[in-house]
């Protein structure tokens, strides 16, 4: 395979959470370069709109191909509804989804993310080899530590699931994250787990706790004091408990970002997830960007993605610009109105007018269709077969 070519991304409205401007963006060796390189291949991307590659703070990447559990009222905390889905295991759908490779699960929860112009996913479960693969779809967080929940980890609240509580995180790195869902329900069981949590000594800066429904003021005000923070996942918060928390005070001392979770709870992608979060907060479009970019490069500990600075992996979400405030234009993006998908300066989704872009960096593409447009596709990311074909929406045309 050749080496990839250096770029110069010309006249694109660039869209950060801090200013957007009409620029030149220039890529030298996958990264973000402050200088033109030497020989770039030029690329006019006039009346377009580029954002950085989003990151999902949180999701169960073997989740998505998983049929949700019905339900027609809130449970009032994650362990009831755990309780609740052990009977739906028995239904042939579920059955069936479950009993598929979990090399594929992964491999399709990654592609649900790059669709939509996540490029970085912190999976929240055991690490796999699939993870490994280079042309996996998306980047995944790899430097963190992790339980479940207490009530899981720790087997107070339904069969034991992940590495217990306090030996996990002793044994995590005071610079990597650690991360476990936390008051993730509207009852005194959720309520009373900030506390337990910090008994255990396990609440420091590090700590990345997700969900929160049940976090009281005082929680907050503790978590914000101690450094930690929160990944908020509105949407599967009001689908699973009935509502969400109140971001306001957490994304105002920069200790708050965003997550899908996994389709068995949450939202189609992260694009929805924006949206939802929209509707459960009053948090501007250009602080809900701020929430998957430059927060959760910051409470993932991921300095080199979630921007365009020097130096940065050039991910990036290019769409077409409009009338609309650029900020709201991400708002109201779905995934088959993307005009490309990059990452590391290469293509790995884009409209087919894109195609010499694939062909500059000798990537071998597939034709396929994504919610019924057609686009290009790098092949390597299709996975091994029967991958692709999980994807709702996702059709190779040959």
């Amino acid at each position: 395979m050749m080496p990839q070519p250096d770029l110069h991304l010309r006249n694109a409205t660039v869209v950060r959470p801090d200013r957007v401007s009409t620029e030149a963006l220039f890529v030298a060796a996958g990264r973000i370069a402050a200088q033109p390189p030497t020989a770039a291949w030029a690329l006019d991307l006039r009346d377009h709109l580029i954002f950085p590659g989003l990151i999902n703070a949180h999701d169960h990447l073997q989740l998505n191909a998983i049929p949700p559990l019905p339900h027609t009222a809130p449970f009032p905390n994650s362990y009831a509804w755990i309780d609740a889905f052990q009977p739906h295991f028995e239904q042939p759908a579920v059955m069936a989804s479950v009993g598929v490779d979990e090399a594929l699960r992964l491999w399709q929860g990654g592609l649900k993310n790059l669709l939509c112009g996540a490029t970085t996913v912190a999976h929240h479960d055991p690490w796999r080899a699939t993870l490994d693969d280079p042309a996996f779809p998306v980047r995944v967080l790899c430097r963190f530590g992790w339980s479940h929940s207490l009530g899981l980890s720790n087997a107070t609240h339904g069969p034991r699931y992940g590495p217990p509580v306090v030996e996990s995180y002793t044994t995590t790195p005071a610079d990597w994250p650690w991360i476990m869902h936390l008051a993730e329900g509207t009852d005194e069981i959720a309520a009373a787990e900030l506390a337990q949590l910090a008994a255990l000594g396990c609440l420091a800066r590090n700590t990345v706790l997700v969900h929160g429904v049940g976090l009281t003021n005082a929680d907050i005000e503790c978590i914000i004091a101690c450094g930690a923070a929160v990944v908020w996942c509105p949407s599967s918060n009001v689908g699973m408990l009935g509502r969400t928390l109140a971001p306001r005070s957490l994304f105002e001392a920069g200790r708050l970002a965003l997550g899908s979770d996994s389709r068995l709870t949450g939202a189609q992608d992260m694009l929805d997830e924006l949206r939802i979060a929209a509707a459960h907060s009053d948090l501007t479009p250009v602080e809900l960007l701020r929430l998957v970019t430059h927060n959760a490069s910051r409470v993932l500990a991921l300095p080199e993605v979630g921007g365009l600075d020097p130096g940065q992996h050039a991910d990036l979400v290019i769409a077409r610009a409009g009338a609309t405030d650029p900020y709201r234009a991400l708002l109201n993006l779905r995934r088959s109105d993307i005009h490309a998908v990059v990452r590391d300066g290469v293509p790995a989704i884009a409209d087919p007018d894109f195609a010499e872009w694939f062909a500059v960096c000798d990537v071998p593409t597939t034709h396929v269709t994504l919610d019924g447009r057609p686009k290009l596709i790098a092949t390597a990311l299709l996975g091994p077969p029967g991958a692709a074909a999980l994807e709702p929406g996702l059709r190779c045309l040959r």
